[in-house]
């Protein structure tokens, strides 16, 4: 099995040889068949020349000699090629041997190949010339130097061109490469449970550095879920076994006699009792909400009404706290959506219990209501304690008490988990802004019928 890094090194090398193997090819007949076109050009017009000189030879002599063009040998022998001079009854005056050309080793310049060409004065043919040279294509020695140096250049820039695309490869693939590889180690590490590698590495591509961004925000959700769910059982065991030992303490005192089995202890164990009940009733109702076991019975619902009727409910202990409560919404607008009243009182009685009991004495919560574009807006804001910054993504998680201030309050964690579902059944939206010792702002979407 092969890296990324490698296979992907091993495609680009292997389609840039090709590419070039090709391409090379290709340029490869083109100057071939242009340079042959050239060197058959150059040899026409030079047998014209050598024609058109014997012409001029004969028009001045007005016969043949002996040594009739014989100075045009010496030019011969450096082109590579033989001459032989005939008279017009073809007997030969004088002929260059071949074998002259190749040093008595004619096997090294392949097949000796020879043309006819006449010699016309006055429209009649006075003599001929014989032009002969060895190759198949005929190439003079400078030709074939010429020929080989461009074949060597080609080779040499191929293999350049190989190098070249080795090392951007290497360079190229790591960019991809790396980012991808942290990333998979990343990703078994969270599988394996371990959330502390954090991803430092960045990149300049956007999808990988967005790759890079989403392992990383998920090892930290999977890091504070896996801290919330560790606290989970000690929480769970806290909230269930506090009355339990309440309860147990006082009956054993009770039972010893060291308690007196009077009104005031019955209704302490009996306020215990109730703490317990409510516990379980909210458990119960957030396995359902999470089941999606719960029906609801939908109906045009006033909004105020329900945070009026809530309101009221918690007079006294706004009164108990000296807390100010202060309602601004428009009086007689109803503020109708569809809904489970009783699902959505539960909300207001969750949220406004808690601004209640995060609120200290002479304090204030307000509530207000308006339409915001197509939804209706409440917000519920109190001056209290306030939630510190990074506890504020994990509220709505269950039994989730934030610091230690907080946990000081009586109440078993349950509430805004439970909040957050009856919204999410009525298609509705709840954010949170809250600073510490200033106060804490829910404000809630409802769509408005």
């Amino acid at each position: 099995m092969h890296s990324i890094r490698k296979r992907l090194g091993i495609i680009m090398i292997f389609c840039t040889v090709i590419s070039i193997t090709i391409s090379t090819f290709f340029v490869n007949i083109a100057i071939n068949n242009t340079f042959n076109k050239y060197i058959i050009n150059n040899q026409n017009e030079r047998n014209n020349k050598i024609v058109a000189y014997f012409k001029d030879i004969y028009l001045k002599d007005k016969k043949w000699t002996q040594d009739s063009g014989k100075e045009l040998i010496h030019e011969a022998h450096m082109g590579d090629y033989c001459i032989t001079l005939s008279d017009n009854n073809k007997k030969i005056l004088w002929a260059m041997d071949p074998k002259d050309l190749t040093n008595n080793d004619s096997e090294k310049k392949g097949v000796y190949k020879s043309n006819t060409f006449k010699i016309n004065v006055d429209n009649k043919t006075v003599g001929y010339v014989i032009i002969g040279q060895y190759s198949p294509l005929l190439l003079s020695q400078s030709d074939i130097n010429f020929k080989m140096s461009i074949n060597k250049s080609i080779f040499l820039s191929v293999l350049l061109a190989v190098v070249i695309t080795i090392i951007l490869s290497l360079i190229t693939t790591r960019q991809f490469t790396k980012p991808i590889k942290l990333a998979s180690e990343a990703s078994v590490n969270l599988s394996n449970g371990d959330y502390n590698t954090e991803l430092l590495e960045s990149s300049s591509i956007s999808e990988l550095s967005k790759l890079m961004k989403s392992i990383e925000i998920l090892r930290k959700k999977l890091e504070n879920q896996d801290g919330i769910r560790r606290r989970l059982v000690s929480d769970i065991s806290h909230e269930i076994r506090t009355p339990l030992n309440i309860l147990q303490n006082n009956l054993e005192a009770m039972l010893d006699g060291v308690f007196p089995v009077n009104e005031e202890r019955l209704n302490y164990i009996n306020e215990e009792v109730i703490r317990f009940g409510k516990l379980l009733n909210n458990l119960n109702s957030l396995k359902e909400f999470e089941q999606e076991k719960v029906n609801l019975k939908l109906e045009k619902v006033s909004l105020s009404d329900v945070i009026n009727s809530v309101c009221k409910e918690y007079y006294i202990d706004f009164s108990n706290k000296s807390i100010k409560l202060k309602i601004d919404y428009i009086k007689n607008k109803e503020f109708m959506v569809l809904g489970d009243k009783d699902k959505l009182k539960q909300v207001f009685i969750n949220i406004i219990s808690n601004s209640i009991k995060f609120t200290k004495e002479n304090g204030n919560v307000w509530i207000s209501m308006k339409n915001y574009k197509n939804k209706i807006l409440v917000v519920v804001e109190d001056d209290g304690i306030g939630i510190k910054k990074e506890d504020i993504p994990y509220i709505f998680e269950r039994f989730y008490r934030g610091d230690k201030s907080r946990e000081k309050i009586k109440g078993n964690g349950v509430g805004l988990t439970v909040v957050k579902n009856i919204l999410k059944l009525h298609s509705a939206k709840i954010t949170v802004e809250s600073q510490v010792d200033i106060g804490t702002t829910f404000k809630l979407y409802f769509n408005k019928i």
